[in-house]
């Protein structure tokens, strides 16, 4: 079954979906001699239980080190040999497998990435190898202030569900994870039923088709029903976390429960994008230019809302002096207020619209960028549609639907403190 789907700017994208159940996206680009893939599948550490927490980061550390006709040196020598480049990644919503090479190559890094699929065998002493790396990298992490603030942030909002934990896990669960258990989530999520293949670049659509066709036509999806996903229901409960530590400067989290991505929620989730411009992205956002530069609190300060398929967050936060940190704790709750208290000025908002749609123009400029999103929207359920409508739904956002929205979401938040006890414990 094959659509064409046209989107603005002249963009065409074909969608076609293989007997096996692979869905395959393709976006013609002949600009420049070189084709980008994304092969995402709907795993990712959402598919994780709590006690085997990091193993969708280890699966993809892993992935690359073997298959039944190759070995891990074989592999990388046939990929830099042409100069292409191969890659693994494991994501909240998504596992992704990305390829990028010269137009010619195409074919053999696509069959490289096909082995990957269907016969990786994750040899004993690789996995042992990467679970030592990943336990090394969250020591690191457990050394880095805000990213110990976060973590207490996200187990404050999230409680049982899996967004709650970093993507690399615990030191315990890590230090758990056997060979058997990559084997089992490999054998569970990578089947051709659960897979969209995004490509971009100098190929037609019906030679992208065909060239998957011929490697992963022939693959079947087992009988076996994909699992149900059975999460915990994420609810509101504003808590203050303090964590006591000896460092040069406070750290100061504020974060708010909001909206999934989908159809339903689709002008909630473009104002709280927008507002996300407004007051955290760059220099002349609202909390730089209020908070560092006209009242010199911040080292650094922005604020973020990543797009998510269960509840997400709108956090923001700020790096301070610790003699600082109640100023900086009232000045961000205080910001954040303001969207709920008045609406942004005409200049105010249009200028937040115009920087997000200028930087999300940006972020389609290469192959990789394009194979990137249309994947990822495919793959959260939304379609390569949801571009245009995205687009269409900041644009229509109004000042007065803006202060709507935020009043919504934006109550009580979750504060999360880091920094000397002196600085912190009154607070």
């Amino acid at each position: 079954m094959t659509s064409t789907i046209a989107l603005p700017h002249n963009r065409i994208i074909h969608r076609t979906v293989l007997d096996n159940g692979i869905t395959v996206l393709v976006t013609e680009n002949p600009s420049a001699d070189i084709i980008a893939a994304r092969l995402f599948f709907k795993a990712g550490s959402r598919w994780e239980s709590i006690e085997q927490a990091g193993l969708s980061h280890l699966v993809a550390a892993v992935m690359t080190k073997g298959t039944e006709n190759h070995s891990s040196l074989e592999i990388a020598e046939r990929v830099e040999s042409i100069g292409a480049s191969l890659s693994t990644d494991a994501a909240s919503d998504y596992f992704l497998l990305s390829i990028k090479t010269v137009s010619a190559d195409f074919p053999e890094m696509l069959k490289l990435a096909g082995e990957l699929l269907r016969s990786a065998t994750f040899p004993e002493s690789e996995v042992e190898l990467e679970r030592r790396l990943a336990l090394q990298a969250i020591r690191s992490q457990q050394e880095q202030p805000f990213t110990v603030a976060l973590d207490r942030l996200r187990h404050a909002m999230y409680g049982d569900h899996p967004y709650a934990l970093s993507g690399l896990g615990s030191a315990e669960t890590v230090a758990n994870l056997k060979r058997e258990d990559l084997q089992h989530y490999y054998q569970t999520h990578f089947r051709p039923d659960n897979l969209t293949i995004s490509i971009a670049g100098r190929i037609t659509p019906e030679e992208a088709v065909s060239q998957v066709e011929d490697i992963l036509g022939s693959w079947r999806a087992p009988l076996v029903p994909l699992p149900n996903l059975n999460l915990p229901i994420v609810a509101s409960n504003p808590t203050r976390n303090a964590v006591p530590q000896d460092t040069q400067q406070s750290i100061v989290i504020l974060g708010y429960l909001a909206p999934s991505v989908t159809p339903e929620t689709m002008e909630d989730y473009a104002a709280l994008k927008l507002l996300n411009t407004y007051l955290g992205n760059g220099l002349s956002s609202r909390l730089f230019v209020e908070l560092r530069e006209k009242r010199g609190l911040a080292y650094e300060v922005s604020a973020f809302y990543p797009t998510r398929l269960d509840t997400s967050y709108f956090v923001t936060y700020m790096g301070t002096a610790p003699t600082n940190t109640a100023i900086a704790l009232s000045g961000l709750k205080t910001e954040v207020d303001r969207l709920c208290d008045a609406p942004l000025s005409a200049e105010e908002i249009q200028v937040a619209k115009n920087k997000l749609l200028g930087q999300y123009a940006l972020g389609k400029q290469t192959n990789s960028q394009l194979a990137q999103i249309f994947g990822w929207y495919e793959t959260l359920g939304l379609g390569v549609e949801f571009d245009s409508q995205f687009q269409d739904a900041i644009a229509k956002v109004s000042a007065e639907a803006a202060q709507e929205i935020a009043g919504r979401y934006f109550g009580e938040p979750y504060i999360s403190l880091l920094g000397p006890a002196d600085a912190i414990e009154s607070l």
